[in-house]
């Protein structure tokens, strides 16, 4: 890469992972450019802004970051306090998006539509690693721009690629047609989505902390509307595998999400379908019909006016089809740290540090992080997407010592992970249970 020197490394997403790649770059004196798709940084977390996560701020703060902000008027949260989305936006991510080390190299409503090294397609090899990648940028202002650069740091996550509700990976039949009355995400229900939900038979898809998280807020709009219905339709085969380990759990507030969650359904607050596999949703007379097999039987379940998907994420490659990627065929995942991250056969706590040997794919110059890095697997802490892009930007600078240098400062209760992709193994509790986002799914 020494005849692209000059040029500047891309970050593609503006997510926490993405940020704190520029951060290392600026301290590095390192030129970039960042280009997020949506409306502001960190756009995905403001769509769950009212969820509070379990890590206290010492765990989703990266270092590099904070030794910029601290030479500005930043005033530092309490670190051992437990943010919500909204919180982290307004406490830290915008003020670091302001700092005038990054503010200029921000551009936001700007969606990277393609990668690719220039002038040449992904089957030439000839000299290849010589060529600088360029970037094929849509941006809502002023279309579309091509950008060369030295290196790519493909940040973009997992969020906007959420899974399909239908069994097997694929979306059921009518799934798409109907994506008018189903939400994929973490809906403020008692916010912005109460008019939507109230007094509604909704049904809520996945088995995860999200879905019980969703499930918990749906109850308290029960409370106040009571025609509210809710039904919870999951892959697992007893209800009782979501629970958790409840009072014996190393993490009481996570703990307390299953205990509550069984409360519920014990009480008939929540209609459960175990397992049910989706395969298709019809739109009868303006409700929905879930129609799957249940027991080895076809089951409809009629009368649904909303659906709420809670059933994870997969990554968006569809950009990268010009580069030359490592990627394992089953998690989706960088293929060196497949084995490392598989939840086939690693329980939370097992995920060990990797950093920009792990990280890199064929064509040189070229790195997925964050979430994204992890492809399917749940496991993805934010704090490790911080050490993974410290040791890729040392590479970058030609810095491998750093770089080869692996260190995570993690919790003691285990690395895991939220649905939301956030940091979550603190040790503290949380007060309020019913909106938090709980981890290890």
């Amino acid at each position: 890469m020494k005849q692209n020197a000059s040029l500047p490394v891309a970050i593609v997403g503006g997510g926490p992972v993405g940020l704190a790649a520029a951060a290392h770059l600026a301290i590095r004196n390192i030129p970039f450019i960042l280009f997020e798709a949506g409306e502001s940084v960190v756009a995905n977390i403001l769509s769950w802004q009212h969820v509070k996560v379990f890590s206290p701020w010492r765990y989703n703060i990266d270092k590099a970051a904070k030794q910029l902000l601290d030479a500005s008027d930043w005033i530092a949260p309490d670190e051992e306090a437990l943010p919500t989305g909204k919180e982290l936006y307004e406490d830290y991510f915008k003020p670091l998006a302001n700092l005038s080390a990054l503010k200029p190299f921000i551009h936001t409503n700007s969606k990277v539509m393609a990668i690719g090294r220039k002038n040449m397609d992904k089957m030439k090899s000839w000299d290849r690693e010589k060529w600088p990648f360029v970037l094929q940028v849509h941006h809502k202002t002023k279309g579309a721009r091509f950008y060369e650069v030295k290196a790519v740091i493909d940040a973009s996550g997992t969020w906007n690629s959420p899974n399909p509700i239908g069994s097997g990976g694929v979306f059921a039949i009518g799934e798409i047609e109907n994506n008018n009355k189903i939400l994929y995400g973490i809906p403020a229900v008692l916010g912005k989505g109460k008019e939507r939900y109230k007094n509604k038979s909704v049904a809520v898809v996945g088995g995860g902390h999200s879905a019980i998280n969703t499930i918990i807020e749906l109850n308290k709009l029960k409370d106040q509307y009571p025609g509210t219905t809710i039904h919870w339709i999951l892959r697992k085969k007893n209800v009782r595998d979501v629970y958790g380990g409840q009072e014996k759990d190393a993490l009481e507030a996570r703990g307390a999400l299953g205990i509550l969650i069984e409360q519920l359904v014990n009480n008939d607050r929540v209609n459960v379908y175990t397992p049910f596999q989706v395969q298709e949703i019809r739109n009868h007379e303006g409700q929905l019909v879930l129609i799957g097999h249940q027991h080895d039987e076809l089951q409809a379940l009629p009368g649904i006016d909303e659906i709420i998907s809670n059933t994870g994420s997969r990554p968006d490659f569809s950009f990268l089809r010009e580069i030359r990627l490592r990627v394992d065929s089953s998690l989706e995942s960088s293929a060196a740290i497949a084995e490392l991250i598989d939840p086939n056969i690693h329980s939370c706590g097992t995920v060990r540090p990797h950093g920009e040997k792990e990280l890199r794919h064929d064509d040189e110059g070229f790195y997925i992080v964050g979430s994204k890095s992890y492809g399917r697997a749940p496991t993805f802490l934010m704090a490790t997407g911080y050490e993974q892009v410290r040791s890729v930007v040392a590479a970058i600078d030609g810095d491998m010592e750093a770089a080869r240098k692996v260190e995570l400062d993690l919790p003691e209760t285990g690395v895991c992970s939220s649905d939301v992709g956030i940091a979550c193994c603190g040790t503290e509790p949380v007060a309020k249970m019913e909106n938090t986002a709980a981890c290890c799914r």
